[in-house]
């Protein structure tokens, strides 16, 4: 299959002031928002992306814009509703400090796959609707463009750390150990067998070595010899 870079959107003044934002409109990248995603989008321009796909929200679709910018080749936008941001329900415009005294916060830290936001989606139906996105834009680049296609996808925190454990194989319950800061960059390669994860929050460093793609299979057994960057 081919290879999908999934960059959370760079911060927001909401990210910044502790306000889950879910899904209300208008919410933008702010001046710290704007230079992490002008960062993230030099390291990238190094990869020769076959496409980008947002979730339609302002603060992707502002991130998902700067990684095009700096692309030789010109690639369409895509948007799609699997990656929109989780529906937080009556939580969403709350301020964190106060919904973390809300019986349900315990549950939401310890027993994700058991939450349901009240007048909104079940985190386990959040899991499952951005990980079919993922694997079906996969497929389809990988169709179009052969197995060592490498494309974006730009989203949310949540909606992100969903889709690394369900790659790590790990279990809903435990997505709260992973990490996925603002503007930041996780690789996942989902081969022909398990998937293969190369990368979680990377903020820095040299990518120009996913510019051929990678093909791989199986893992090599004593960890092989890494990637050259180009």
């Amino acid at each position: 299959m081919a290879t999908v870079i999934l960059v959370r959107h760079g911060r927001t003044t909401a990210n910044a002031t502790g306000v889950l934002a879910g899904r209300s409109p208008g919410v933008r990248l702010d001046e710290t928002g704007h230079k992490q995603a002008a960062h993230t989008a030099e390291r990238l321009a190094a990869v020769p992306l076959v496409g980008v796909v947002s979730s339609p929200l302002e603060r992707c679709l502002q991130t998902a814009e700067a990684v095009l910018q700096r692309q030789a080749q010109t690639s369409e936008l895509l948007t799609d509703s699997g990656l929109n941001e989780c529906d937080y329900g009556s939580w969403q415009g709350g301020t964190l400090t106060e919904l973390a005294k809300e019986e349900l916060w315990s549950q939401v830290q310890s027993h994700p796959s058991g939450v349901t936001f009240p007048g909104g989606e079940t985190m386990a139906g959040m899991q499952v609707r951005a990980v079919s996105a993922i694997r079906r834009y996969d497929a389809a680049f990988e169709t179009e463009h052969g197995k060592r296609a490498v494309w974006v996808a730009v989203s949310h925190g949540d909606i992100i750390k969903s889709i690394l454990a369900d790659a790590l194989g790990m279990h809903l319950d435990l997505f709260q150990r992973l990490s996925v800061g603002p503007a930041s960059a996780s690789i996942v390669h989902y081969g022909t067998g398990s998937p293969r994860v190369y990368g979680i929050n990377t903020e820095a460093g040299d990518l120009s070595w996913l510019a051929p793609g990678l093909d791989t299979s199986e893992a090599p057994v004593g960890g092989g010899a890494g990637h050259q960057a180009s």
